[in-house]
């Protein structure tokens, strides 16, 4: 994945793994400015958005060619406010995609669940052994891997097909590159620690763009 590519990934997780600032403090009358290490996906994630949306609004093509600096706008352009293309992208939905078949990420205990606590707004946390293996939860591209968000530590976002994404925080090391393709299952980084100590993955599905409860798709265990 060339450079300019990461700037889009990363204030999308900000929002949802802290629940709150990142929106406040990136939104500007519906359009964000992009910072160095953003990339698309993590823009997307932050705000609630589809990539495949914010690539349309703003003609981004195959949505990879972003810069520092861009300025990006965050809801769809109004019907009759532009071009007739601008107006057909406002109309068009994505497509359905099925979800791939998940596994779990990691060994340990659920002990936030989905939507229990402001820190759980947009996925689950489970606890486990400091060290022990992050796995991913089905096939995909590493689409983001970095420490961006430094009170989370480092964070790995894999594309699984055009509708489903996952998300991985508070990992101690990241065992895989951005834009590599990893399997289902496959060990992809170490759980870290939260801000409070504890070893814990922070996990999250994602459809089209919106945070869904993990536990309604991971196998019965």
């Amino acid at each position: 994945m060339n450079f300019i590519s990461r700037y889009l990934y990363l204030t999308l997780f900000a929002l949802l793994l802290t629940g709150c600032s990142s929106r406040a403090l990136n939104w500007n009358n519906g359009y964000h400015t992009v910072q160095a290490g953003e990339t698309l996906y993590s823009i997307a994630v932050s705000y609630n958005l589809n990539y495949q949306d914010l690539a349309r609004w703003n003609r981004l093509g195959d949505a990879t060619l972003i810069r520092e600096g861009q300025r990006l706008r965050l809801t769809a352009p109004a019907a009759g406010a532009g071009s007739a293309e601008n107006s057909r992208a406002a109309r068009t939905a994505p497509a359905a995609v099925a979800p791939p078949r998940w596994y779990w990420p990691t060994d340990g205990t659920v002990y936030l669940r989905f939507g229990e606590s402001p820190k759980t707004d947009s996925g689950i946390r489970l606890t486990g052994a400091e060290g022990q293996p992050v796995r991913a939860v089905a096939a995909g591209q590493v689409v983001y891997a970095g420490s961006g968000l430094a009170s989370y530590g480092q964070l790995l976002i894999i594309k699984h097909n055009d509708s489903w994404l996952s998300a991985y925080g508070f990992n101690r090391s990241l065992l895989v590159a951005e834009g590599q393709n990893v399997a289902a299952g496959q060990s992809i980084a170490q759980m870290g620690k939260d801000a409070a100590g504890r070893p814990v993955l922070h996990f999250e599905i994602r459809k089209n763009g919106q945070p869904v409860d993990p536990l309604r798709y991971l196998p019965a265990r």
